[in-house]
C-alpha cells in the first residue's frame, strides 16, 4: 500500500452530487490525494465526478460498477461511501476488513446494531473512519464549547434544535417499471429486500425505510450531532419520544414530514423539530456560510437554543456562527463561523497520514445517529416513548423496537455476525 506519509488513493463510492461534490473537494483541497476509482452502479451517474477529477489531477479515474474492486486494490489507502443509507454500514465493515481507511457520510447506519458493527470494524482492523458530521471540524463550533464548558452559560437547563426545511411537494407513488438499461438495481438494493424497480424507490429512496432513516430527520441529524459535540458528547439519552406524521400532505409515505422528538439525557432535555414545510424558513445562505454575517435565527432551518441559568446561546450550521444573548437581549459573546466542508475532509486525509483519532470519529457518530434511530423506532412503534439501555445498547420496553432494528439484510449481503 502506497505510504500514508506521501500519496493519499482514494476510491469514490456512490456517485451522486453529494459524493461528487465530496469528492472533487477533497483531492483539490488537500496536497497529494489521487482518486484511482468512481464506483456507481447506475451509468446515468459518475460521470461529472470523472470528468472533473480528470481535470484535477491529470489522469482519468477508473470507473467501477462494484465496489469490491477497489476494497482489492492494494493502491487503495480510503474509501469515500457516499451511497443511500442502506449501504453505509456494510460498506464501511467490508472496507474496513478491506484494510481501508473510511469517510462515510451522514446519517452514518440505518440502524443501531449497524453503528456498533461499524465500530467493532473500526477497532479490530485499527481503521482511521470519519464521519460526514463535518460540523465537528469547524472552529467555531469549539469556541461555542468552550465557552459552554467555562460555565459562562451557567447550568444547562434544556436545548432545542431544529431542522426545520422550507416547502415540500405533494408525491405520487409511481407504478412498477422494468430496470433501465445501465443500472445494477440488485447491487443498488444491496442488504434492502428485493422488490421490482421502482423510480419512486430509486430517486426518491428518502421516503422509504428500507433505505433511509427519512428526511427531515437524514438532514437534522446534523443538527443533532453539533448539538451532543458543543454539550460535550454526553453519552446516549436514557429515552426517546416522536410525535408528528404526514402533515402536510397525507400521501401513504413511509417517512413522516413532521417530527417533534423529546429525548431525556438525565441533567437536561434535549427537543428536536424536523419538519418540511413553510417557505420562510431558510438555511444559511452563502453570505453568512462564508462571511461575517448571521442569520436570523427564528427563521434559520437548522439551527439549536442552548439555554442555560445565566443566558442563552444561539447556534448554525454551515458556518452560521453562534451568538450568546442576556436577559436584556444584548449579545454577550459570539463568534463567526465558515462553511467547514473543506477543513472537515483535510481532517481525514491528515488522520489517514497520522493515524490520529479523526475530528468525527466513529463512536460519537453512532452516539449520534442512535438518537436518530431512537426517535423513529418511537414514531414506528406507534409514538411511544421508549427507554434504552446504553450499556446493551437496546430498548428496555418495546420487543418491537428491537425488532425493527435489527434490520434485515439479504442473501449475499449479510452483516456479518463477527466482524
Amino acid at each position: 500500500m502506497t505510504s500514508a506519509n506521501d500519496k493519499v488513493v482514494l476510491a469514490l463510492i456512490g456517485a451522486g452530487g453529494r459524493g461528487t461534490q465530496v469528492i472533487l473537494s477533497m483531492q483539490k483541497c488537500v496536497p497529494g490525494v489521487e482518486v484511482k476509482y468512481v464506483c456507481e452502479v447506475d451509468e446515468e451517474r459518475g460521470g461529472r465526478a470523472i470528468d472533473e477529477l480528470e481535470k484535477q489531477q491529470n489522469f482519468r479515474p477508473v470507473r467501477i460498477d462494484d465496489m469490491r474492486k477497489s476494497f482489492d486494490d492494494k493502491d487503495v489507502d480510503a474509501v469515500v461511501i457516499c451511497t443511500p443509507e442502506h449501504w453505509h454500514a456494510l460498506a464501511t465493515v467490508r472496507a474496513c476488513q478491506a484494510g481501508k481507511d473510511v469517510y462515510v457520510e451522514k446519517n452514518i447506519s440505518l440502524t443501531i446494531p449497524e453503528g456498533r458493527k461499524m465500530i467493532e470494524a473500526a477497532e479490530k482492523y485499527k481503521r482511521i473512519v470519519q464521519c460526514g458530521f463535518q460540523n465537528r471540524s469547524a472552529p467555531y463550533n469549539f469556541s461555542a464549547r468552550d465557552y459552554i464548558q467555562s460555565g459562562k452559560l451557567g447550568k444547562i437547563v434544556v436545548v432545542k434544535t431544529y431542522c426545520m426545511l422550507p416547502g415540500h411537494k405533494p408525491w405520487i407513488y409511481k407504478e412498477d417499471e422494468p430496470v433501465p438499461a445501465g443500472l445494477d438495481w440488485d447491487q443498488w438494493l444491496g442488504p434492502a429486500p428485493s422488490v421490482p424497480y421502482n423510480v419512486s424507490r430509486h430517486k426518491g429512496y428518502n421516503e422509504f425505510w428500507a433505505y433511509s432513516c427519512g428526511l427531515p430527520l437524514a438532514d437534522c441529524c446534523h443538527v443533532i450531532d453539533l448539538a451532543r459535540m458543543v454539550l460535550g458528547d454526553p453519552d446516549h439519552a436514557l429515552s426517546a419520544y416522536c410525535a408528528g406524521g404526514r402533515v402536510l400532505y397525507n400521501d401513504n409515505r413511509d417517512i413522516p414530514d413532521n417530527q417533534t422528538i423529546t429525548y431525556d439525557f438525565g441533567e437536561f432535555p434535549m427537543t428536536v423539530e424536523a419538519s418540511i414545510y413553510g417557505e420562510y424558513m431558510s438555511k444559511a445562505s452563502a453570505e453568512i456560510r462564508y462571511g461575517n454575517l448571521f442569520p436570523n435565527w427564528p427563521f434559520n432551518s437548522d439551527r439549536m437554543e442552548i439555554y442555560g441559568t445565566e443566558g442563552m446561546m444561539y447556534l448554525g450550521r454551515h458556518g452560521a456562527g453562534w451568538q450568546v444573548l442576556t436577559n436584556d437581549a444584548k449579545v454577550a459573546a459570539q463568534d463567526y463561523g465558515y462553511f467547514p466542508d473543506e477543513v472537515h475532509q483535510q481532517d481525514f486525509i491528515k488522520c489517514i497520514r497520522t493515524r490520529k483519532v479523526p475530528n468525527s470519529n466513529i463512536e460519537q457518530g453512532h452516539k449520534s445517529a442512535t438518537l436518530v434511530h431512537l426517535a423513529n423506532l418511537s414514531y414506528r412503534t406507534g409514538k411511544k416513548q421508549l427507554y434504552y439501555d446504553p450499556v446493551n445498547e437496546r430498548v428496555t420496553n418495546s420487543e418491537e423496537a428491537n425488532s425493527i432494528s435489527a434490520g434485515t439484510y439479504r442473501k449475499g449481503y449479510e452483516m456479518p455476525e463477527i466482524v
